[in-house]
């Protein structure tokens, strides 16, 4: 047996997609407000129709009632087919296009007739009010049927009432009239339905671009997974109107900034405060990665405009990998000063040894003292200084390794750093880099020295290097900050061109530059500018005095 298709069932009810169920909704709107308005119209037309056939029958009585003719002729003649009076009001019926021209006496005797034989017969209806003095409009049921009628009274030249005048309209023209609006109307019902229908169309097309022709219980899946999302992932999302105004903020965002829900609808001006994370997040400040500090927290900014004019931030907490990347920079910093002072340590022990032999005791004492002060005072006069222990570590082993190396490392006597630091770890690698560069530059060449200068402006850390090399000539002071270019050959272990480029995107980071020009002496001057490196002064921050003169951080051996 060959298995059968089963049978498709035929599934009733509205369409899934967005775009069809607006179009549907909204051409069954613009039927039914067309039906209605159609309704609305005709009710009353009929209405309308009936009253102007009943005054167009009550002004033909009114006309004929007015000749004076006709109201002698019924004192003076007698009601017959021939007579003067049945003349009279054909002639107006016909004239007039009236169903019937009635006149009659004071009796309710018929003077004139449309048929001639019912003239002098006594009138189908009640002739009272008009033989009263009366006017009277209505529709009612005669001899010839239906019809919209209008009755006066007849009053002769004295004024007396001597008869009535009564015409009718036939109501079968008053039907048709009605009837034959009515495809005129639908015509126009017709026209706007189709213009509402075409307008429906577009504005469901311009929806179902906006939607993506999603249906809505698509819409309805993506919301709830982007509400998981939000509050599921680690990172702080804002999200702001094209106003600047905070329209959404996750759960991580509130913690990492320390706000709630009330701060949506405000401007990050309201909700923050001034300062850098709200010049971040209002895009005042420009960037990827861009470093930021809410309290105690350090936090990495990416902010991405969105096409509605509005922009979505993101936050990272990078104060846990700060703290790591401190250790990590103090155990190479200890590394390297090791590495450097071990040679140096076998160096002097050679001589120390040499002098034991020699049996110049007191000599081998004055060596030993000199050695461990001028240690001593090295490490005294940096940490009097520079009050971050890894920047003072980083100075104290670079003055090893320039000593090594021929150099001599100086202090500037205008630095001055708190124990303030936002972004120790930053400024770690901005020192580093720069250091290297000019213990590279000022490499064999005589007197060489490299001069550091590191100072606190408010919250903004300064830090220049100046050496006696070379220098940078003027055509490539920029070109030294892009990423691979160097004029030194690689080691196999790793690439050239990545210091410098990578002290300017700190220092961009930051919200500040770095710059390099000529040194005073000659040689080069790099100047890095952090703006808001340093956290608000607290009531132990202040620092203790130091000497004035420059500290000579290590010589050449």
């Amino acid at each position: 047996m060959t298995p059968t298709t089963p049978a498709r069932r035929l599934r009733l009810g509205l369409p899934r997609r967005v775009f069809s169920q607006v179009l549907l909704m909204q051409v069954a709107i613009a039927a039914g407000v067309a039906v209605l308005a159609t309704g609305l119209f005709l009710a009353p037309l009929g209405e309308q129709l009936d009253d102007q056939a009943m005054r167009r029958a009550l002004a033909i009585a009114q006309t004929t009632a007015q000749q004076p003719q006709i109201a002698e002729d019924v004192r003076a003649t007698e009601p017959t087919p021939d007579g003067p009076v049945q003349r009279e009001a054909e002639r107006i019926r016909q004239a007039t296009g009236a169903e019937y021209v009635v006149v009659l006496d004071h009796r309710g005797v018929r003077w004139s007739h449309t048929d001639p034989g019912r003239i002098g017969g006594l009138v189908s209806t009640d002739p009272g009010e008009a033989l009263a003095g009366r006017e009277v409009m209505e529709i009612d049921e005669g001899t010839l049927g239906r019809s919209a009628r209008g009755k006066v009274p007849l009053r002769d030249a004295d004024g007396e009432v001597i008869g009535a005048v009564s015409v009718g309209i036939a109501y079968d023209s008053v039907r048709a009239r009605l009837i034959h609006a009515i495809p005129g109307l639908l015509a126009y019902a017709g026209g706007a339905l189709a213009v509402g229908a075409l307008a429906a169309w577009l504005i469901s097309r311009r929806v179902q671009r906006q939607t993506r022709d999603l249906a809505f219980s698509d819409i309805a899946a993506l919301l709830a997974e982007r509400e998981a999302m939000l509050h599921g992932i680690r990172e702080g999302v804002v999200a702001l109107d094209r106003d600047g105004r905070v329209r959404l903020l996750n759960d991580e965002a509130q913690r990492l900034l320390g706000i709630g829900e009330e701060a949506v609808g405000s401007s990050p001006d309201e909700a923050l405060g001034a300062g850098r994370t709200a010049d971040v997040l209002a895009g005042r400040v420009t960037g990827t990665d861009l470093l930021t500090v809410r309290g105690q927290r350090v936090l990495v900014a990416n902010r991405m405009p969105t096409d509605d004019g509005g922009a979505v931030a993101t936050l990272r907490d990078r104060t846990e990998l700060d703290q790591l990347g401190r250790e990590l920079d103090s155990t190479r910093g200890l590394i390297d000063a090791l590495r450097a002072q071990d040679h140096e340590h076998a160096n002097r022990m050679h001589t120390l040894l040499g002098l034991l032999e020699l049996e110049m005791y007191e000599d081998a004492v004055e060596f030993v003292g000199e050695v461990v002060g001028d240690h001593r005072a090295t490490s005294e006069q940096v940490t009097e200084r520079i009050r971050d222990p890894l920047l003072a570590a980083l100075l104290v082993g670079k003055a090893t390794v320039a000593a090594e190396r021929g150099a001599a490392l100086r202090l500037s006597d205008r630095s001055r750093l708190p124990d303030r630091l936002v972004d120790p770890r930053g400024l770690v690698t901005v020192v580093g880099n720069l250091v290297d560069n000019a213990l590279d530059a000022v490499a064999g060449t005589p007197d060489a020295r490299v001069e550091v200068e590191l100072r606190a402006e408010g919250r903004t850390a300064v830090l220049v290097v100046r050496d006696t090399g070379p220098g940078v000539p003027p055509e490539r002071r920029e070109l030294i900050f892009t990423e691979g270019w160097s004029t030194k050959k690689p080691p196999g272990h790793r690439e050239r061109g990545i210091g410098l480029p990578l002290v300017r995107r700190l220092a961009h980071r930051h919200g500040g530059d770095a710059r390099v020009g000529e040194a005073p002496g000659g040689g080069a001057e790099f100047t890095v500018v952090l703006p808001e490196a340093l956290s608000e002064p607290g009531p132990s921050a202040a620092l203790t005095g130091a000497p004035s003169q420059a500290a000579e951080l290590g010589e050449a051996r």
